[in-house]
């Protein structure tokens, strides 16, 4: 039997130490994605973010080969949905679809988050909308500027979806900004918040463009301003508060794809590209308009810095007012 001499003999050892963990490294790192992705909604089903999702899930499991399963877990604001996602394995298999708020607003607010705004990945502003002023035609004022006047001499209230959503925060900046004054009428969503400003129970609010636009359509409700930094695509001949007299003013909110912090950055541009390419099919456009939904797309990066502003621009509205929730 020819003999190797012992440089040979740990060469041959070590190649065979290779071939050996060859099919293990193989078996943990298949190819992405393997098995079917979870996308966690964390809010109730029928929302903007569950309506966007839906209409490009069937193009995203054709482009990804896999199963997109969409799991509602709404609560709290969103915290516990976004907890369930911080929380998941870093292995591209489970995704958080839900608006900024949860990073930009909830830190500031709740008391107790159950998760870490580190330990998520911002993966994409996927659409960005705003908020529009109503008034019920009771009132007599058709302009911002008409409602400031009226605000300053008599006392008024505005109704919203809820302590802390976005029409209550961007309400409370118009409000700042301003310089005048409304009661805040907080209530359980924007639909009875809606019904009782056509009601004229409280004579304004600030909601969701959706929600209000049938009311605006009939003459029910009387649009002044809507809240972002461009026009509704739905009411395009409703001004910015900008445009309506308040220079500077801005409150634009999003839907952000997000993914726990480690997530890699091949499995990040891949889903990112599914998602974006999805909501570019015409018909999935349209529902976003519908929805009063401009398409963004944005970067990782630029959806990080975006997050980053708004957080500093909420946190300061909410310690101004005093916002604390359970």
């Amino acid at each position: 039997m020819c003999k190797l001499p012992k440089s040979g003999k740990a060469a041959l050892i070590a190649i065979a130490a290779i071939l050996a963990l060859a099919p293990c490294v193989s078996r943990a790192q298949p190819a992405w994605p393997s098995k079917p992705i979870r996308i966690v909604v964390p809010h109730p089903p029928g929302g903007p973010s569950d309506i966007v999702l839906r209409a490009a899930a069937d193009s995203m499991q054709a482009l990804l080969r896999q199963p997109i399963v969409i799991e509602n877990k709404a609560g709290a604001g969103g915290n516990i949905g976004a907890a369930e996602v911080a929380r998941a394995a870093p292995d591209g298999y489970t995704w958080m679809f839900g608006t900024d708020t949860i990073v930009t607003v909830n830190p500031h607010v709740y008391k107790s988050l159950g998760f870490r705004v580190e330990d998520l990945r911002p993966v994409m502003i996927t659409t960005q909308f705003s908020q529009t002023l109503v008034c019920n035609p009771a009132l007599g004022v058709k302009t911002v500027a008409e409602l400031i006047a009226r605000a300053r001499s008599d006392k008024l209230s505005y109704a919203s979806g809820g302590a802390g959503v976005p029409g209550h925060l961007s309400m409370e900046l118009l409000i700042h900004m301003a310089g005048f004054s409304m009661a805040h009428v907080p209530y359980k969503g924007p639909a009875p918040a809606t019904f009782d400003v056509v009601a004229n129970q409280v004579p304004c609010g600030l909601l969701a463009g959706p929600t209000v636009l049938p009311h605006i359509r009939a003459g029910r409700l009387v649009p002044l301003a809507v809240s972002g930094k461009s026009r509704s695509p739905t009411l395009p001949e409703v001004p910015t508060m900008s445009e309506a007299g308040v220079p500077g003013y801005a409150a634009d909110f999003a839907l952000f794809l997000q993914a726990p912090r480690a997530t890699p950055d091949d499995i990040v541009t891949r889903m990112r590209e599914a998602l974006l390419q999805s909501l570019n099919i015409p018909e999935v456009k349209t529902r976003l308009v519908a929805s009063d939904q401009v398409l963004v797309g944005s970067s990782p990066e630029q959806a990080a810095a975006v997050a980053a502003s708004d957080s500093r621009k909420w946190g300061e509205v909410a310690r101004r007012i005093k916002l604390g929730l359970d």
